[in-house]
């Protein structure tokens, strides 16, 4: 569209159109503003809607299936030996930055995920994201950066990635936290948004992700555990109206000919409770365990009988389900003949599966075959939405029932939900008010033709302008 352009994008992990755009807009007076000067709508996030890969999957143009990852964790191989988490270099498909980079264009990048470790050549500025470790030498690019913000923030207030198991870390210590890391986030992004000669910024906070999955219990009345009147009640409407300070204090130093966006990777809504998907694989015939457990076990540790499994799963905000076949995994059972016929059969009984109550729980079951126009890496035989994302997938075994209210990763109100949010202003003779149509994949390619630069070879992702 114009080569002397610059844009800046606000990512707020998790944010939900309900909650930012109807529920708490009253809460959010700066994101409002920027709604009615230019075009805002849901925004259809990726399958799963999960943030690594939603993020690298919005920058690059690209699916899950094509970055070959589907989730924070991933099979590395075919092996039994668990899963490995997503980095930075995993990330193999060009984003806008690189496709800036071409041309010459340098750009700030503040927790935009996967960004640990810290690249060794960057064209601009790079902070890492919630993937740095507490512990990590170094999380930014170049490392004098790493100074500067040590600056900033001073000796006193370490910036902050991510908070170290935020579950388990007690409702008042991650309150705090979620409060002191988005302040030290926009802090840090204000220094920058001012002092680097950037064509594009980029900014990505999580620190809303964590508010929801630890408190939304605490906020919304549909939530089996809402308690009316409880010490936490206020603490979105809090929390929300702290964000939309810090937004709009960013929001101030945008130059008046920049392009803005506020986006968000995927949604939230009331986790219901959770299906303990190995218990339900055993009760089935499919998982075999060669030594009963005692008590809820992660599948990884447990001894599983692999001669005689056929399928296990995984937990997470969506399952995960294997298949152990011939000549594919180690000690393979399910015939290659077999494996069309295998997975039918699990999505039959998955989507029928009842919930507590006896009735179909409402799971919704993916091949990635079906979703993915290329499957790389080595992907889930099938995504396993349970209660269509109502419902964690628990991966443990031996518990007590196949349904619990109790996470094995700690206390957990929300899950991810399909839509996200996307506002835009300051783009002359843009659209206008509520749009509808917008898929996360499409923003990395509509950021690239704002600079007039085509999206990368093979992205599906399509310029919505």
């Amino acid at each position: 569209m114009t080569n002397d352009l610059r844009v800046a994008v606000i990512g707020i992990d998790c944010g939900a159109p309900q909650l930012l755009f109807k529920d708490l807009a009253a809460e959010v007076p700066n994101i409002a503003k920027l709604m009615g000067e230019g075009m805002y709508g849901t925004l259809a996030s990726i399958t799963p809607p999960i943030t690594v890969p939603a993020w690298a999957c919005a920058m690059t143009g690209s699916t899950p299936g094509q970055l070959g990852i589907y989730g924070f964790r991933n099979r590395k191989d075919h092996t039994y030996d668990g899963l490995s988490i997503a980095h930075s270099g995993s990330i193999k498909e060009p984003a806008v930055w690189d496709k800036l980079g071409e041309a010459g264009k340098r750009s700030v990048l503040i927790g935009v995920p996967p960004s640990f470790p810290p690249p060794k050549e960057f064209p601009g500025w790079r902070v890492g994201c919630f993937l740095t470790p507490p512990s990590a030498e170094h999380f930014a690019y170049p490392r004098e950066l790493e100074v500067e913000i040590t600056d900033e923030l001073g000796p006193d207030n370490p910036y902050i990635f991510d908070i170290p198991n935020f579950r388990k870390a007690g409702f008042d210590v991650t309150l705090d936290q979620v409060f002191k890391m988005t302040e030290r986030r926009f802090q840090v992004g204000r220094r920058l948004i001012q002092n680097k000669p950037w064509d594009f910024f980029m900014i990505c906070d999580i620190a809303l992700d964590r508010l929801h999955h630890v408190f939304w219990q605490y906020f919304d009345p549909r939530h089996p555990l809402y308690e009316e009147g409880n010490r936490y009640e206020q603490v979105f409407q809090e929390y929300y109206r702290f964000l939309d300070q810090q937004v709009g204090s960013l929001l101030e130093l945008i130059p008046d000919d920049a392009v803005t966006m506020v986006m968000s990777d995927h949604g939230a809504r009331p986790m219901m409770g959770g299906l303990c998907f190995n218990d339900w694989l055993i009760q089935e015939g499919y998982l075999k365990l060669a030594e009963p457990v005692s008590e809820p076990t992660p599948i990884s540790k447990a001894s599983v009988d692999w001669t005689n499994t056929a399928v296990w799963g995984d937990g997470g905000y969506y399952g995960r389900c294997f298949l152990n076949v011939k000549g594919r995994e180690p000690n393979g059972t399910v015939d290659p003949a077999e494996y069309e016929n295998v997975r039918d059969e699990l999505i039959r009984k998955l989507e029928a599966a009842p919930g507590p109550d006896g009735q179909p729980l409402g799971t919704k079951v993916f091949k990635p075959q079906d979703v993915y126009t290329e499957v790389k890496g080595v992907a889930p035989d099938l995504i396993v939405y349970f209660g269509d994302l109502e419902w964690r997938s628990v991966g443990s075994v031996g518990n007590p029932s196949i349904y619990t209210y109790e996470n094995d990763t700690g206390p957990d109100g929300a899950n991810h939900d399909r839509d996200g949010i996307f506002v835009m202003a300051g783009l002359p003779d843009q659209k206008t008010g509520e749009v509808s149509g917008l898929n996360l994949v499409d923003v990395g390619p509509t950021i690239l033709d704002l600079y007039g630069i085509e999206a990368p070879a093979g992205a599906v992702g399509r310029s919505f302008l």
